[in-house]
Parts: C-alpha cells; structure tokens; sequence
C-alpha cells in the first residue's frame, strides 16, 4: 500500500546506484523492503535492523537481518550509503536521537529517508465526527501510545527532527491515504481499498495488547468497540484518511559545503 502511495516506489531520495554500495533499512519488520532494494541495487549490501526475528530464512544473498534494538546504542564498522526508515509510528520513544544517529552512520553525501504517518484520521467534508467509533478507538490509540512514551504521529514532524540532526537538501512531500474506497479517481480508490483491508485485518492486532495492558480495558470492552469500528469501516458512512509523510535528506559536512560554495 505505501509503495502504492507514493507512485510506485520503494523510496523517493535520488540515490545513485554507482555511489550505493551499503543500505540499512531501520526497522525492517518482515524484511519485504531490503529484500525488493536488493534487487535494485544487487552490487550493494542491504542491512535489516529489527527487535523481532520475523524475517524470512531464504533472502537474497546481498541481503542480512540483524535483531536489534534501533533506539540502543549502533555498533557499526563502516558507514551506510543510504539509510531507510519507514512506518515506525508508536514504535519510538525518541525520534531526535534516532534521526541523529542515522546521520552519523551515514558515509558523507549519503542519503537517509523517513516515511511516516499521522495516526489521527483527518476529512475534508465532515462526514467524520468525534461521534463516530472509529474516533474513540484512534483518541485511545493515541493515549495508550502516549503512556508508553511512544510518538504515536511522527509524520508531520520528521522534518524538524531531520533539518535539526543536521541534515542538508532536504526535501518533504506529502501524501494522504484514504480509508475505503471514497475517492473519484482510480488511484486513490484502489489505495482506499487496500487500506481498509489492511486496518479490518490488523484492528485486534494494533488494539488488544494496548488497550488491555495499558488503558486496563476488558478484552470484552474492546470485543465490543471493535465491532462498532468494523461495522462504520464497512458502511462507508465517511469520507476519512491518513496524512502520510516522505522526507529524506543528506549528509553533507561542513568542509564540503564550503568546496561546493568556493
């Protein structure tokens, strides 16, 4: 769905393949992403960082998983060409330090990107109300998040956190991403389709551990929220979606500037 969302592509920084040789991606889950750049990029070593072992066993042989913890201190022999970091949303409880130790793992010129989100549903025409299921379950969301201590809506702050580490030629684009099939156009109904399976499916996963060891619900308090959710999702009663986020920057160091100006 997020390769969909920004036009097909697996990231939006204009690295070169020549001047590519090591990329880390941060955070990569089930390894999808690091196993597709591995194809385009099959003279260069592609690194996954992640706290769960969830990766598959038979990958491409550019390609290796490490499990590790992002937010504790890197231990890294040689710097990346390219650092990726995408939909961490609720999984990081300091993003300054984090985009700024990607900046100083970065070879210089080297190339980082952070995509992200705002879980808070936005609308335009205000068939989304406060009223609404949907609303209450992302306003707890959002709660349970916050008592972890974890940045639940990272997108529209990246980049700060990313002209702050300091990264230079930075650029930020903005997507949003519709929750059903609401849209007019062909591109945005199919990315609101997707969406709307992918949240149908994952509603117990992304509820049931927060909002029963954190908020102190019942699981037959959420049992019953989540049906009210389900049955809204599928009426398409309103017109609602996410603020996605794209920035990716460079590392350019001083002295480097200065050659570039003179």
């Amino acid at each position: 769905m997020i390769v969909k969302t920004i036009g097909n592509k697996f990231f939006l920084a204009p690295i070169k393949a020549e001047v590519t040789h090591r990329i880390l991606d941060v955070g990569t889950g089930t390894g999808i992403w690091a196993i597709e750049i591995a194809d385009l990029f099959p003279n260069a070593e592609i690194f996954g960082k992640d706290l769960s072992p969830i990766q598959p066993a038979w990958v491409p042989p550019n390609v290796r998983f490490e499990i590790d913890d992002v937010e504790s201190a890197w231990v890294v022999n040689e710097k990346y060409d390219f650092i990726f970091a995408r939909y961490m949303a609720a999984s990081i409880a300091d993003w300054p330090k984090l985009v700024h130790r990607v900046y100083e793992n970065l070879a210089p010129n080297g190339w980082a990107e952070f995509q992200d989100m705002s879980v808070l549903y936005a609308c335009d025409d205000g068939t989304l109300t406060e009223k609404h299921a949907i609303m209450k379950w992302d306003r707890l969301f959002i709660e349970a998040c916050k008592k972890l201590g974890r940045e639940d809506s990272p997108g529209p702050k990246l980049e700060g956190w990313v002209r702050e580490a300091p990264f230079k030629n930075v650029v930020h684009q903005h997507f949003k991403i519709p929750l059903g099939p609401w849209a007019k156009d062909a591109h945005n109904k199919d990315l609101g389709m997707c969406n709307l399976a992918q949240t149908l499916e994952g509603l117990d996963a992304f509820t049931l551990k927060l909002f029963i060891g954190v908020l102190g619900w019942t699981r037959e308090e959420v049992v019953v929220l989540l049906a009210q959710v389900r049955q809204e999702l599928k009426s398409g009663a309103f017109h609602a979606y996410l603020n996605y986020h794209v920035v990716y920057g460079q590392k350019i160091e001083e002295e480097e500037e200065e050659a570039a100006e003179d």
